[in-house]
């Protein structure tokens, strides 16, 4: 018996239905993505609203995002990049390019209009001609103080906020003097806050050019700037700069320190310190009405760059070269890479970015705080990338140990510092 033509009609269209549907399901993608920031809401708020509104806006797109620690990130991902087991999306710094250079990375630059991307950004991720990280987190190395302490102890920063190395000494004298600990700081996990100072004081010191051929084991430690340097930090942690618990206090512990109890005068950290700060108190966030200013590092002695400043890209996306989503992973990575979303950050995080933005569009309830970080940032001749971003191996450890723990610890002579880091870090340039 013949079939009749509108059942053969339906029947080919519920062939057809079945198809469109078979083949839609085939094409959804779902991106898995590891991301730091487990406990600083603003970051966290941020990625997950703009991960909302990709699914949104792409329904063949979900994403499983997942937020995990650091030190806890990097073991696993060191581990699933091997075996063949890495998400599709996970989050890095630029002193891991080495995941690049290994293969493990996908670059962006089919994925990503890389022109919406700070140029000194994208550089901190370029390899062999190649961009591989989406770099949302960037920070300048900021010294934060606290206003009641600083009038407390009789010093008024001048118009410039800039001290003088007299001027700074004489500041930390009189804190020591008033039991208030002059920097709050401490390396119990981490393996650079204990330098930032330091560094800050180098580049001044040094200029840009010559900063940069220290970083790359091309200028001496024992050069006569770099001991001058040295010698005044050490002078400065002699007269009890330091945190006594320096060697033990953890990162989350020194903010905590700086601004509640017990209190320190300043806080030398990177500007990503109001992820944690500026948060409900009752989190760990600093008590309301606290007087945050920001100052200027010191000039000191022969600076040849009293307006040098470090600038430096954190927090980024990178996408696994083995990924089998690479069309959503991309997608998503984009959909972060436009001045909507760069203003977005800016105006939750109170953080910059690698992203372009437009700061003429940008609202907040923390205005005055962001207007002060521009002004103190005005006028400097930006220096790209901390001396972790530079090093590596045995150089990296060894700053680690050295001029991250002992030296600002009180532990080892200038001397012995200076030889220590040129044993690492000259035999590698």
């Amino acid at each position: 018996m013949a079939i009749s033509r509108p059942i053969r009609s339906l029947s080919n269209a519920l062939v057809c239905a079945i198809g469109l549907l078979a083949g839609a399901a085939q094409a959804q993608q779902t991106v898995t993505m590891w991301s730091h920031w487990p406990d600083e809401a603003s970051k966290r708020g941020f990625v997950e609203g703009q991960v909302k509104a990709f699914e949104a806006a792409t329904p063949s797109c979900k994403v499983n995002l997942q937020f995990i620690q650091k030190a806890d990130l990097y073991t696993s991902a060191k581990t699933a990049v091997r075996t063949g087991q890495a998400p599709d999306i996970f989050w890095l710094e630029p002193d891991e390019i080495a995941f690049a250079k290994s293969g493990y990375l996908e670059p962006l630059d089919a994925y990503v209009d890389l022109n919406n991307l700070e140029d000194w950004a994208r550089k901190s991720w370029t390899y062999n001609g190649k961009v591989y990280a989406l770099p949302l987190e960037a920070y300048t190395v900021e010294l934060y103080y606290n206003r009641e302490l600083m009038k407390k102890i009789g010093v008024t920063p001048p118009a410039s906020m800039q001290l003088s190395q007299a001027e700074f000494t004489d500041m930390v004298k009189k804190s020591v003097a008033a039991g208030i600990t002059p920097l709050a700081q401490g390396v119990g996990d981490r393996p650079y806050p204990g330098a930032y100072f330091l560094q800050e004081v180098l580049l001044r010191k040094l200029g840009t050019d010559d900063y940069l051929l220290l970083m790359t084991g091309k200028l001496s430690y024992t050069d006569p700037r770099v001991i001058d340097a040295l010698t005044w930090v050490k002078q400065l942690v002699d007269a009890g700069a330091y945190p006594k618990s320096f060697a033990t206090l953890k990162l989350g512990e020194s903010h905590y320190y700086f601004h509640t109890n017990p209190g320190a005068l300043t806080f030398p950290i990177a500007s990503w310190y109001t992820g944690r700060a500026f948060v409900d108190p009752a989190k760990g966030g600093q008590p309301a009405g606290f007087q945050l200013g920001v100052m200027k590092y010191p000039a000191i002695a022969g600076a040849k760059c009293p307006e040098c400043k470090t600038l430096a890209v954190g927090g980024s996306y990178v996408m696994y070269s083995k990924s089998k989503n690479k069309e959503c992973a991309g997608k998503l990575l984009s959909s972060f890479a436009n001045i909507e979303s760069g203003n977005k950050w800016m105006e939750g995080v109170l953080l910059q970015t690698g992203i372009k933005t437009d700061p003429s569009r940008i609202k907040s309830i923390y205005a005055p705080y962001f207007k002060e970080l521009q002004e103190r940032s005005a006028g400097a001749k930006f220096f790209i990338g901390t001396p972790l971003q530079y090093y590596s191996g045995k150089c990296a450890d060894t700053f680690t140990q050295v001029l991250n723990r002992a030296f600002p610890g009180g532990l080892m002579s200038v001397n012995d510092a200076a030889t220590q880091m040129d044993a690492a870090c000259k035999a590698a340039s």
